[in-house]
């Protein structure tokens, strides 16, 4: 599946160039380009996502899956769905990026409750800037994360400081990977 996986993102989310071509959040410049979202919300990409994210976080004791909405909110729905076809169900949650001014006023939407252990998830690491923040938020709300997925490592430094806040953090795929996969299977470059 994951080899499956990281042709799909070639071909629907990733793009590189030998320049630094692409501008990032921080506004530096990269020869690296990922959005997960056209590979997490086509039917395939979401299957292969949320069984693999499954998978890593099968052993962790958490009840919930989710991150910081949008970029999360695909591959924690897909895990939610796998794990109920494996029969171990965990339930999708969403953490705002603006907090709920009304209503009941809240960081997370979903099913859980304070002291629940969740695994936090984000599509892509560069800093872990976006990671860290869901994993701050969910902890303002009580749950106790027990573990950090990423489905794509850009590799420049994003794991590392995640690792600060949740020392269990994994990715999926790596940059290097999707490199491998662009310069080396016909038709992706």
């Amino acid at each position: 599946m994951k080899k499956e996986l990281i042709r799909l993102l070639c071909r629907k989310s990733f793009k590189y160039t030998e320049t630094p071509s692409f501008k990032l959040v921080s506004g530096r410049m990269s020869r690296f380009y990922v959005n997960c979202k056209p590979t997490t919300l086509c039917a395939r990409g979401m299957f292969l996502t949320g069984h693999l994210i499954f998978e890593a976080m099968r052993d962790s004791g958490a009840t919930a899956v989710g991150g910081l909405t949008f970029g999360a909110d695909p591959i924690a729905m897909a895990t939610a769905f796998a794990s109920e076809l494996k029969g171990q169900p965990v339930n999708a949650f969403s953490i705002r990026k603006t907090q709920k001014d009304h209503g009941i006023v809240k960081w997370v939407e979903g099913d859980v409750a304070p002291g629940e252990k969740v695994v936090v998830i984000d599509d892509v690491a560069t800093t872990g800037g976006s990671t860290i923040k869901a994993i701050e938020r969910a902890r303002a709300e009580g749950l106790t994360v027990v573990r950090a997925i990423i489905l794509v490592d850009r590799q420049e430094g994003g794991m590392e400081n995640i690792r600060k806040h949740v020392t269990d953090a994994t990715a999926i795929i790596t940059r290097d990977e999707l490199v491998d996969c662009w310069k080396n299977e016909p038709g992706m470059a």
